[in-house]
């Protein structure tokens, strides 16, 4: 028969020098403490049971990068100056901490998830989706990484009240809160969709020199909001300086208005078409944009000159080449 330890237990040395005694047994960082089925259970009061039970489970939660008890006192400093998108909790509900902002990294276990701001929402990548449930091996031994990147839950234009086009309202609010931190007023939205503007010429025409009987043709490129209207008007010089607009095509069977829409979003292109050109197609000719906010002018002069050797250079100059 085995010899009797002298702890009164029956276990074999062997048994005993290996941290393994019969009966239940509760590891707790390489210690083994007897169960029920022994005497020494009954020597530990209810309140040491309570810490050996519970201590170990919270050691592991903590070591896969999951939340133990909320101490206060361990969360770290948010900045000084503030957070530039306001603050939010950590994923375990506990520490406050600055929100991510769009295109951000977010998401993971533990107190080192980074959590979206407000008006912003961690979406996840199809690839991540997919090996969900599949940790690899940095997953198990240690704090989970980022799982998605910050996208604002809407996606589209809004008008903010300092009148400026914001792609969507947490560009609006990110740029709400750095006026409130230099002490201007706070930016609300004033309504879904781009700001109404008055329109404004993007690529106005350009003058033009050719020869009688030639083919050409003058562009302008206008924006605003909602979409200007686009026009043609050419400038006559009448008596005592006074000008007037003859509305285009009008009856000229050699010139030809065509307008698009583009290439942007609220942009209209338009063209003025001549050919074959004439001496009394010479002049001024005024590209016109308008819409409910206002309107928008640019103009250009066309030019007839006898051969391609009489070349204007600049306004008042000409160029004979031999």
């Amino acid at each position: 028969m085995a010899p009797v330890g002298q702890g009164g237990s029956g276990a074999p040395r062997a048994m005993r020098e290996s941290g393994r005694l019969p009966g239940r047994s509760f590891p707790l960082h390489g210690l083994s403490v007897r169960g029920a089925a022994g005497r020494g259970a009954a020597m530990l009061s209810p309140v040491l049971w309570a810490l050996l039970l519970l201590t170990p489970a919270v050691v592991a939660v903590s070591e896969l990068g999951g939340c133990g008890p909320c101490d206060a006192a361990r969360c770290p400093a948010l900045p000084p100056r503030g957070c530039p998108l306001g603050r939010v909790r950590d994923a375990c509900g506990c520490c406050w901490q600055c929100g991510r902002g769009e295109g951000e990294a977010c998401g993971g276990a533990g107190v080192g998830g980074g959590r979206c701001a407000a008006g912003l929402e961690c979406v996840k990548s199809r690839k991540r989706r997919k090996a969900k449930g599949a940790p690899g091996p940095a997953a198990a031994s240690g704090p989970a990484a980022p799982v998605g990147v910050c996208v604002c839950k809407s996606r589209y234009p809004v008008c903010g009240s300092d009148g400026l086009t914001y792609g969507s309202g947490c560009q609006l609010r990110a740029a709400s809160l750095r006026a409130q931190s230099r002490g201007e007023p706070a930016i609300s939205q004033r309504s879904k969709g781009a700001c109404e503007q008055g329109p404004s010429i993007v690529t106005p025409p350009k003058d033009i020199w050719n020869v009688t009987g030639a083919q050409i043709y003058l562009s302008c490129e206008v924006i605003g909001i909602p979409t200007p209207v686009l026009t043609w008007n050419k400038i006559i010089q009448g008596q005592y300086g006074i000008q007037r607009m003859e509305l285009l095509p009008g009856d000229r069977e050699n010139l030809a208005i065509q307008t698009r829409g583009g290439p942007e979003k609220h942009e209209v292109t338009g063209w003025v078409l001549i050919s074959p050109l004439s001496k009394e197609d010479a002049g001024e000719y005024e590209c016109h944009a308008s819409n409910a906010k206002g309107e928008a002018t640019a103009s250009a002069k066309i030019h007839v000159v006898e051969t391609l050797h009489e070349i204007a250079l600049t306004k008042g100059d000409t160029m004979h080449l031999e």
